[in-house]
């Protein structure tokens, strides 16, 4: 049949309704509360390509190399094609808009994609298909053809073909669900997300949940003892703003909270007693602890959706390599090489040398990667690998953000490893002191050191979330990272780096356009920005354009091209070179402006190392005639440079929604100090007095005007700079995934601090 409703699905339906419409279903069969909802079924995509005939030319187009970036590229295009341009046939229109109908009063629905591999327990497929929000009946059609299609975006090719899926075998469903209006609504962990101890936590705000998770609103907190079956503590906050939609136009808007319900407790205390009972129903039935979404409509209590909390399996079941002897500490003899503790833990293992991208066939499973610098082409090696080394690098650079954010132990910048270690060499990596040492012998300082820290992200071991005037979010600069990211509890993405997804197709924009064209251009920003707002979604995230350096690019095929320039941090790039390459530019609006089409309303724009209001307006400009209104989305602008801040007051007037800091060109610039350059890098001081003074006017200014602000570089995770920030007022504090658990302690204390010094006063 072409439709099904979830009444008639369970989860022996895959085949049917696909992971995600099976697990609805599931839900819905157990007696829960799930909004309604239908699926077009995957027999109705499977029926629709072979009818039209156009199934074969489909596989074989998609028959490909996935590790062929320029094949995977050429393959969704042609793809996309075939089925966008192909009718549907009158009898499944006429299907799919009679059983809308069957809603009635044509409500606003979310249409999802559903692969009969998805969701799976041993393959999520997360985020490797289209997802769209507030779709009216005139669209409806249209976007469950985008969601067929989207079976065959590039990052959907590769994971099949990484997972051993065969692309004829796979199908997909859509399932359309009516959006849910909420009177009050938030997140519940069923059981405590580090411990697995049976006490439910629960945050709850009034309007629609993207504002409890966006920050947009301080909600309550409320614990609940599942074992005494009573509420253990009660936090109401003062909720000044609330989401709602807007009922004809289908968009999120912000309103204010009446004032006497500003400080009034959302939950009762028999609501609180229903989301326990319904919490350990989703338990019980999952036989694992969940983190479930949640609205109430007229006193219903609707359940969004559930996810298993994979934390407490990684405390509990992680565990690191074992070395060759755990017995007694290193000494200074053990150390083979030394540099920069890059991203935490320990790890014991083979050592293999990366001289160019060919070798990476060579890692295997548990290996240790010894470079001489990492480039994007290395992620799927690095994820591998239990550890990374490299010659070259920073506390900033792509080694060392991508090893913190997949969770692998790195050291950075040794000079000598690629020469001093040899292939097979079995060595022992402390991520945290930055030493490689025998690998017979643990590089820890203290006898007690376990194994388990040596791969388990620090993300995995936090307990529960604390709740901050102040929101704590994460920087992801690859969209692998995104699951491991928004598992921390972070109030969003302060920083996502389009950069990393152009480096990643190892072509110049200009040259990848070339081969592919500009839609193929648009549509792998697209993907690659959509992974990480489905996975945060309705959490913001931020995202940078493009930001790369001269030297970077040089690197890719077609950069032969690229200026030469004797510091290019200093030369062509962010906005100027965006300014200086509008067609560029337009493609990467374009994939904002797709996001924004598919519902994606919690993407922020932010625009890199600008200096004055006159990059900004030129800016603007290119975003209206791209169709991104600035009154109507939310952007911004990176301070990285003393002038940025120094004419933040013209800033400001432009119309921009925050700045955030990117405190590592901020401090470079400032002392005039090359933050990559070892030789004066004790020069290099992000608390410098001159950089204090920067932050601090320019977080003044802009209360002034009601501009919300961020720190998203290096310095955010230290608690001096913490302390500082939140007593003068900033918004948010953007770190990396290893310190989303620290600084939202940090600032948690700070601010608790700060209310206890004005009592007193």
């Amino acid at each position: 049949m072409p439709v099904a409703w979830l009444s008639a699905i369970s989860t022996s339906d895959v085949d049917t309704a696909g992971g995600k419409g099976a697990s609805l279903g599931e839900l819905r069969d157990a007696g829960l509360p799930v909004p309604s909802a239908f699926v077009v079924t995957a027999d109705t995509y499977r029926t629709f390509i072979e009818e039209a005939g156009i199934a074969e030319e489909l596989f074989e187009a998609t028959d490909v190399d996935g590790e062929d970036s320029a094949a995977l590229a050429t393959a969704e295009q042609r793809a996309r094609e075939l089925i966008l341009d192909t009718d549907l046939p009158e009898s499944v229109k006429s299907d799919i808009l009679d059983a809308y109908n069957d809603f009635q009063n044509d409500p606003f629905v979310a249409v999802r994609s559903s692969a009969t591999a998805e969701d799976l327990p041993d393959a999520s497929f997360a985020g490797q298909q289209e997802t769209f929000l507030n779709v009216s009946r005139e669209d409806l059609l249209e976007r469950v053809k985008r969601c067929w299609a989207s079976l065959f975006t590039q990052r959907a090719i590769y994971y099949r073909d990484e997972q051993g899926f065969d692309h004829e075998a796979v199908d997909i469903a859509v399932v359309v669900q009516r959006m849910v209006d909420a009177e009050k609504s938030g997140v519940m962990f069923t059981s405590h997300p580090s411990t697995g101890e049976p006490e439910i936590t629960v945050e709850a705000a009034w309007g629609l949940g993207e504002a409890v998770v966006s920050g947009a609103v301080s909600p309550d907190n409320y614990t609940y003892d599942r074992e005494a079956e009573s509420v253990e503590t009660v936090t109401v906050a003062t909720k000044k703003t609330m989401h709602v939609k807007d009922d004809e136009t289908g968009e999120t808007i912000e309103k204010s909270v009446p004032d006497e319900k500003q400080t009034e407790r959302v939950l009762n205390d028999e609501e609180l007693a229903s989301l326990h009972r319904l919490g350990e129903l989703v338990e019980d039935h999952y036989d694992q602890p969940q983190d479930v979404e949640w609205a109430i409509v007229d006193g219903d209590v609707f359940l969004l959706q559930s996810r298993p909390i994979t934390t407490i399996d990684e405390q509990t079941n992680g565990a690191a390599p074992q070395n060759g002897d755990d017995s007694g500490n290193s000494d200074n003899s053990s150390i083979l090489v030394d540099g920069l503790g890059a991203s935490p833990g320990t790890a014991t293992g083979s050592v293999r040398i990366v001289g160019t991208l060919d070798q990476l066939d060579k890692v295997n499973q548990g290996d240790i990667i010894v470079t001489e610098m990492t480039t994007p082409d290395m992620v799927p090696a690095m994820k591998r690998a239990s550890a990374l080394v490299t010659d070259e690098g920073g506390m900033t650079s792509h080694a060392a953000i991508v090893s913190r954010e997949l969770g692998v132990p790195a050291v950075i910048g040794s000079e000598t490893a690629t020469q001093t270690l040899t292939d097979d060499q079995v060595v022992s990596i402390d991520g945290d002191r930055g030493v490689v040492a025998d690998g017979h012998r643990t590089p820890a300082d203290e006898s007690d050191t376990t194994a388990d820290s040596a791969s388990e992200p620090r993300a995995g071991r936090q307990g529960s979330k604390p709740m901050t005037a102040t929101d704590i979010k994460v920087n992801v600069s690859i969209p692998e990272a995104a699951e491991r990211a928004a598992v921390t509890g972070a109030d969003g993405v302060g920083l996502l780096r389009m950069e990393h997804m152009v480096l990643s197709t190892n072509k110049t924009p200009q040259q990848y356009v070339e081969d592919h064209g500009e839609e193929a251009f648009v549509n792998t920003l697209t993907d690659s920005m959509r992974t990480v707002a489905e996975e945060f979604y309705p959490r913001p995230v931020r995202i940078r354009t493009l930001d790369a350096p001269t030297d970077e690019f040089r690197q890719l095929e077609g950069g032969e091209d690229e200026p030469s320039e004797h510091n290019p941090m200093l030369g062509y790039r962010g906005i100027r070179r965006s300014l200086a390459e509008p067609e560029t530019f337009r493609l990467q609006l374009e994939a904002f402006r797709k996001l924004y089409e598919m519902g994606y309303d919690s993407v922020e724009l932010m625009l890199p190392l600008v200096n004055d209001a006159e990059d900004v307006e030129r800016a603007k400009s290119l975003m209206r005639e791209a169709g991104i209104d600035p009154e109507k989305r939310d952007w911004g602008v990176m301070v990285e440079t003393p002038a940025s801040a120094l004419c933040i007051e013209g800033l400001c007037e432009t119309g921009v929604d925050f700045v955030s800091f990117g405190t590592n060109d901020l401090t470079q610039y400032t002392l005039a100090v090359d933050r990559n350059n070892g030789t004066v890098a004790d020069r290099y001081d992000e608390l410098h007095p001159a950089v204090m003074h920067l932050l601090h006017s320019t977080i003044e200014t802009c209360r002034d005007y009601d501009v919300a602000t961020s720190i998203c570089g290096q310095a955010a995770s230290k608690p001096r700079m913490i302390r500082q920030l939140v007593e003068t007022g900033i918004t948010s504090i953007s770190v990396n995934v290893d310190a989303v658990a620290d600084a939202q302690r940090e600032v948690k204390r700070v601010e608790q601090q700060l209310i206890l010094e004005s009592v007193r006063d």
